[in-house]
């Protein structure tokens, strides 16, 4: 991937600049149109459908604050002030994502989540509470990037003109990975006096010999966030399930009580630190189903009644060019001795849907995780071969490499559309010669058997010689 050294930033890490375009390099859906609402006509599909497939979230995540430190003094009925004894603020709350097996959509994940700051602490030495974690359950396929925060994008945007000339800073860690950064006080600051003020404590040689001492605590928590603050160049891919939540982000650490800053110099500690600040970034969730075999065919070339028949899918009719509103997934199967495969029914197929025209572009991300993919094509079209040709080039050489191909010639009254059959045949043998291929007639079940033993064979790893 492409970018520029800018320099380096106090800790000596390299100060990044990428655009926008080489971040999602490779990215065939053009997912960085989410910034400028381009990336989903899901409005159109509302007018039919209300619930919509969402396979596309954008979420903000704050870690908590840490809370703040006690000043208090020990008292009992010999003593109205005794030594310091306040405790310590608790940590604020992690972020977590858990990844589940039978969660189907982004539908639950909502667009902000926020973990509980850490309780300030209190006297006798008591810690405060530390803030509640959050954890967010994706579905099996979900893919995280960090973004930058979209308003900034959206400013740049409208300065440059085109989402893809836009760039974004980061800091590289060595690892290259994208740091990140509590916005917080550095090390020396952050002290809550409950008397007098910080000018006056500031003139006490007393206090700032202290506070020498205390930076040193806090360059070791600063350099513990750039230790833990930090996620991947390229994102996480949850490609199966997590035993244990996975830490996203963690939370700012408590401040400490007053009870630390007992010395032989300051007997009455009225001061104590409040708790480092939570991370607050953004990130992108990209869910690409989990099939076997993705099954893509044009408008109108009988997949509903295709699947109907071999499966338990019952994908719901739009009234518009698309056949289906959202992928779906059916479990077809065959013999007992035999595991079951997945079906992903990918909607949306026209041609220039790779071009972002209709909702192809969403969808076809699909089919990148199937292991196959079965091409449906209508024998009473004008020209099934032709309409191969358009599946195979929307899909594209990227998707189908190292794919398993069968095509299904549905509509088929071999005594009208023999002919066409028989052209579809060579121009399949052509293409390749390793491809599975079958007529089928839904409605009167013909070939319906044979069709989903030759997709069997095909989810299994098994194609012609």
């Amino acid at each position: 991937m492409k970018y520029w050294v800018e320099g380096s930033d106090d800790f000596g890490l390299d100060k990044v600049k990428v655009n926008m375009k080489d971040y999602f390099s490779g990215d065939l859906h053009q997912s960085h149109k989410i910034f400028v609402g381009q990336h989903q006509n899901y409005k159109q599909g509302q007018k039919v459908e209300q619930r919509t497939f969402l396979d596309l979230r954008l979420v903000r995540l704050k870690s908590g604050d840490g809370g703040n430190g006690c000043v208090s003094f020990f008292r009992d009925a010999n003593r109205p002030v005794g030594p310091p004894d306040g405790g310590d603020g608790g940590n604020g709350g992690n972020i977590y994502v858990h990844v589940v097996k039978n969660m189907g959509l982004l539908h639950g994940i909502q667009r902000s989540y926020q973990a509980k700051g850490g309780k300030a602490g209190s006297s006798r030495q008591l810690d405060g509470k530390r803030g509640e974690d959050v954890i967010i359950e994706v579905p099996v396929g979900t893919t995280m990037r960090w973004i930058p925060d979209p308003l900034a994008v959206k400013k740049q945007l409208k300065e440059v003109g085109d989402i893809l000339k836009v760039t974004m800073s980061v800091r590289f860690t060595p690892d290259r990975d994208i740091q990140l950064y509590k916005n917080d006080y550095p090390p020396g600051e952050g002290w809550t006096f409950k008397e007098k003020d910080e000018d006056y404590h500031q003139e006490r040689e007393y206090f700032n010999e202290l506070n020498e001492q205390v930076k040193d605590y806090d360059r070791e928590i600063m350099a513990e966030e750039l230790t833990y603050d930090r996620f991947p160049f390229m994102g996480l891919d949850f490609d199966k399930p997590t035993d244990k939540p996975v830490l996203i982000m963690k939370g700012g650490k408590g401040g400490m009580g007053n009870m630390h800053f007992l010395t032989k110099d300051v007997r009455n500690p009225r001061f104590s630190k409040r708790g480092r600040k939570g991370l607050c970034e953004f990130f992108m969730l990209e869910l690409k189903l989990l099939a076997d075999l993705g099954l893509v065919g044009l408008p109108n070339a009988g997949k509903l009644t295709l699947l109907g028949a071999i499966s338990k899918a019952r994908p719901r009719v739009g009234h518009w060019e698309f056949t289906t509103l959202q992928p779906t997934i059916g479990t077809i199967f065959t013999r007992i001795d035999q595991d079951p495969f997945t079906v992903a029914d990918i909607p949306g197929i026209i041609k220039g849907a790779s071009e972002n025209k209709g909702m192809g572009m969403d969808f076809l991300r699909h089919i990148e995780r199937s292991g196959g993919i079965v091409f449906v094509v209508s024998l009473e079209s004008k020209n099934p071969s032709m309409d191969l040709q358009v599946l195979i080039d929307e899909v594209g050489e990227k998707r189908m490499k190292g794919k398993r191909v069968m095509v299904i010639a549905t509509k088929a009254d071999l005594t009208k559309h023999g002919d066409s059959y028989r052209e579809l045949v060579k121009f399949i043998k052509e293409k390749d010669g390793s491809w599975l291929y079958i007529p089928v007639c839904a409605p009167k079940g013909e070939n319906i058997e044979s069709a989903i033993a030759m997709m069997g064979l095909l989810a299994r790893g098994k194609q012609s010689d």
